[in-house]
């Protein structure tokens, strides 16, 4: 009765902030993606970095799990309680903590979404600038290793988080990193925890790096005739030194739920949308260089603008494309999956998950972030045909090993979870072991977001 033990000292020490009921365990045992039900035990609503240590200590006393939660737009289960225990659902930490504009840096606590804190640094001239699509929040995201639109300039969570406050599985609280722009001290800790899912410790703090906000933008969007035209061009753009901000592919599917959605008309065919950042003569003088690209490759003419409300109105098209493709097939559920490849591999991944789906029986638009060789599927099933979910782990499947063979990985920004644990050991080999092994050092108890990420058992 480790667990019932625990939830009555949480329940005692949390009060109003300490929940068992139904609507709320059902609320954080869902997932985005086609994953089951699977509510936690308790869920467990934080206010403080004090509250997390204590919140933690007692379910190593007990052995009860403990499972983060932000925003819970994660699509391998990260965040589902597959071992049963405490989800510490983060969203009442949401406080900017300090911004500090002459050294471009914030520290905040994890509940802050990634649009919360924009809107805070508007006046500072400074931005987050890793954007996954969803409103995630910042400890999720940094949990998940997110990356996204911008991550072709930008980088990544990895690139952009310089330290991390994290509370480890025996209630001990670390600091990793400083708010130096480098350093020859010991382990990279703060690299360590950055992606790895809540299974080593549960992030109260965080310092990002930020960025200023360009003075002009320019975006657009062009269609092409085939897949290999399109993923041409992006390379010829990369080699050619352009500095896009985003470069963003979907294919003709995708194309059509968008028109669908939107009501805006887009050819049947595959497009890209990009963006470019600096002064209002290099956005410019790149876009009329993407140009020259695109109709070098056979494209449609590359139609783009400055003007904000016609760029916002382009990425809020981007930015709902999951919405766009679900809508897509009447009462559909998704199998989200992506991959990530060298650039020089991208067509072919692309055309032969293509192929693979056209063979299916199953529909599966392809969208993704071309610029950095990342791309999705989503695999549309019917929640009423058990066949279609067995159809789309199966193209999930050969999607994952396509990418191992060709020089990649399972995946690029989704994460692990537990969706992916297969691949793993495919991937990494030996490597993973010792994911296991720093697992077992640090939460021999194994109370960390069980079941995700490393070697079970």
């Amino acid at each position: 009765m480790p667990v019932a033990a625990a939830l009555e000292a949480l329940d005692a020490f949390l009060g109003e902030r300490f929940t068992r009921s139904k609507s709320e365990l059902e609320q954080h045992g869902r997932s985005e993606s086609y994953f089951p039900l699977t509510p936690p035990d308790g869920v467990a609503y934080p206010e403080t970095a004090e509250q997390v240590q204590r919140i933690v200590q007692i379910c190593a006393e007990h052995g009860c799990p403990v499972i983060g939660w932000g925003a819970g737009s994660s699509l391998e289960g990260h965040g589902q309680a597959v071992k049963g225990g405490v989800v510490v659902d983060f969203t009442r930490m949401n406080k900017v903590l300090e911004i500090r504009p002459a050294d471009m840096d914030v520290t905040i606590q994890p509940g802050v979404t990634r649009e919360a804190l924009n809107e805070e640094l508007r006046a500072t001239g400074l931005f987050f600038p890793v954007d996954p699509g969803a409103n995630a929040t910042l400890g999720g995201m940094a949990m998940t290793r997110a990356s996204g639109t911008t991550t072709v300039r930008y980088g990544s969570m990895r690139d952009n988080v310089l330290g991390l406050k994290v509370v480890l599985a025996d209630g001990r609280t670390i600091e990793t990193g400083t708010r130096a722009r480098k350093s020859a001290a010991g382990y990279d800790l703060t690299a360590l925890f950055v992606g790895s899912e809540g299974t080593l410790g549960l992030v109260t703090e965080l310092t990002l790096r930020l960025h200023g906000i360009p003075e002009a933008v320019s975006a657009g969007i062009c269609a092409f005739p085939d897949m290999g035209s399109a993923v041409t061009a992006v390379m010829e753009t990369i080699q050619m030194g352009i500095p896009m901000a985003r470069i963003e592919f979907v294919d003709a599917a995708t194309a059509r739920a968008f028109s669908a959605y939107s009501g805006m008309e887009m050819a049947e065919s595959p497009h890209l949308l990009v963006e470019f950042n600096g002064s209002p003569e290099s956005v410019t003088q790149d876009a009329e260089r993407f140009a020259e690209i695109v109709a070098d490759n056979g494209g449609s003419p590359f139609e783009w603008s400055a003007r904000e409300e016609e760029r916002r109105a382009l990425w809020a098209l981007r930015h709902n494309g999951y919405y766009a493709i679900l809508a897509s097939r009447k009462g559909a559920r998704a199998v989200v999956t992506d991959i990530c490849v060298p650039i020089s591999r991208l067509a072919q991944a692309v055309e032969e998950t293509q192929a693979d789906i056209a063979a299916s029986s199953i529909p599966g638009p392809i969208l993704g972030h071309v610029g950095d060789g990342n791309f999705h599927a989503i695999l549309l099933v019917d929640p009423e045909r058990p066949e279609d979910l067995t159809e789309a782990k199966r193209l999930s499947h050969r999607m994952a090993e396509r990418a191992l063979r060709l020089g990649g990985t399972c995946t690029g920004e989704h994460g692990v979870g537990h969706g992916k644990l297969a691949h793993m050991e495919q991937e990494h080999g030996e490597g993973w072991q010792v994911m296991g092994e720093i697992k077992r050092a640090l939460d021999p108890q194994n109370i960390m977001n069980p079941g995700k990420l490393v070697p079970q058992g």
